[in-house]
């Protein structure tokens, strides 16, 4: 059984759409095993993007980041981390499947809807981040 985190961003928390995309994991197989509502700050964006921090776009994906509430989740499943990243599709919705979260609700390559860890080591870091162990049942 995995864990991953998902992130519904700003633009889609905006758009009233969290309840449809939590509906996307849970009608494939994921379990939300822990969500919440949270602002983030300027330094808990800069942090959890730290990896991005040398390139162009960290600012503006900062910027975006706390614009408005997200909501984290653990999701939990067979090959979690790999289902989540087909669920939401290709990182620009442009090119995303049709059918996937960022196909369906998303705006933009920076106003994507949402974000899923890329790997279970990014997996276990990005959880520990949001959550502690017993906020994940």
């Amino acid at each position: 059984m995995q864990q991953t985190l998902s992130i519904i961003k700003p633009d889609a928390v905006k758009k009233n759409v969290v309840g449809k995309i939590l509906d996307r994991f849970e009608s494939n197989g994921l379990r939300i095993a822990a969500t919440k509502k949270i602002q983030l700050s300027r330094a808990d964006a800069e942090a959890f993007y730290a990896v991005h921090k040398e390139r162009p776009f960290f600012g503006e994906l900062v910027e975006f980041m706390i614009s408005g509430p997200v909501v984290v989740s653990v999701l939990e499943g067979e090959n979690a981390v790999a289902k989540n990243r087909e669920l939401m599709g290709a990182t620009d919705p442009k090119e995303a499947a049709p059918g996937t979260i960022r196909a369906d609700f998303a705006e933009s390559i920076d106003a994507n809807a949402v974000h899923g860890s890329d790997s279970l080591e990014n997996a276990a870091i990005e959880i520990a981040f949001f959550f502690a162990r017993r906020e994940i049942l």
